[in-house]
C-alpha cells in the first residue's frame, strides 16, 4: 500500500466547455485548461504531422485508432487512481488495460514515498487551470507525476507537451500552496506493456518552465 498524506487542502474545480476550450470556474475567473493551451499553440510541423498521418491511415482508421487509444488510457487511468488511494477498482476495464496499469504499478510503487493527491485540481491564478494524475514524493522529492498510455514507445524528444505540462501543474501547485516543486515523473506504458520513464530535475524543469511561459503568452496573443 501507498502512503497517503492529505497535507494540502485541495479543492474540485468545475469544468465547462466553451468555443471547444475547456475551461474551469476558478476564484480568478474562467481560465483554459493546461491540454487546451497545448493543443491550440501546437507547432505548425507537429499539426501537419498529425494531418499527414489520418491522411496516410484513411480517416476512418485513424479515428478508429484515436478512439481506442482514448478508451484504453480512461481505463488505465481510473485503475491507477483507485490503487494511488489504496482502493479496490470496481469499475469498467479491459484485460489490456489492466495490464498496462499492472505494469506502471509494478515499475513505480517503490518509489512513490508519500501521496498527496490524486486527480488534483490545480490552477495558476489568472492564467491557466488543470487536472494532474499525482502529486506527492517520488524518489525523496516533492514531485508531479503523469501517468501516459501510448500505441508505441516514444522517444524522450517527442514529448515536450508533457514536460510543459508536469512544470505547469508544478507552478500551480507552488503559487496555490506555497510549494517548490521542481521535479517531474512521466510514467508511460505502451499498448505492449513496455514501459518507459521520463523525469526532469530542478536544471530542466526551470527550462520546461521558460517554454511553458512562452506557450500561456503565446495563447494570450492569439486569443
Amino acid at each position: 500500500m501507498l502512503t497517503i498524506n492529505y497535507k494540502y487542502p485541495y479543492k474540485e474545480i468545475q469544468r465547462k466547455k466553451v468555443n471547444g476550450k475547456r475551461l474551469y470556474d476558478t476564484e480568478t475567473g474562467a481560465l483554459p485548461s493546461v491540454t487546451t493551451i497545448l493543443d491550440k499553440t501546437k507547432p505548425r510541423e507537429k499539426r501537419m504531422a498529425l494531418a499527414n498521418w489520418r491522411k496516410r491511415v484513411g480517416e476512418k482508421q485513424a479515428q478508429k485508432i484515436v478512439t481506442e487509444a482514448a478508451s484504453t488510457g480512461t481505463y488505465m487511468h481510473a485503475i491507477l487512481e483507485a490503487w494511488a488511494l489504496n482502493e479496490e477498482y470496481s469499475g469498467e476495464s479491459t484485460i489490456q488495460s489492466r495490464l498496462m496499469a499492472d505494469t506502471v504499478i509494478k515499475n513505480t510503487q517503490q518509489d512513490i514515498d508519500e501521496v498527496w493527491g490524486c486527480e488534483v485540481n490545480l490552477y495558476y491564478p489568472g492564467l491557466y487551470a488543470g487536472t494532474t494524475d499525482l502529486v506527492g514524493m517520488y524518489k525523496g522529492k516533492p514531485t508531479i507525476m503523469d501517468f501516459k498510455q501510448t500505441n508505441k514507445p516514444k522517444k524522450r524528444e517527442w514529448i515536450d507537451d508533457y514536460f510543459m505540462q508536469g512544470a505547469a501543474y508544478g507552478l500551480a501547485h507552488n503559487a496555490l500552496y506555497e510549494t517548490k516543486i521542481e521535479n517531474i515523473a512521466i510514467f508511460m506504458c505502451s499498448r505492449d506493456c513496455e514501459w518507459q520513464l521520463f523525469e526532469a530535475g530542478p536544471q530542466e524543469f526551470s527550462q520546461w518552465e521558460e517554454k511553458w511561459a512562452k506557450r500561456v503568452e503565446q495563447f494570450y496573443d492569439q486569443s
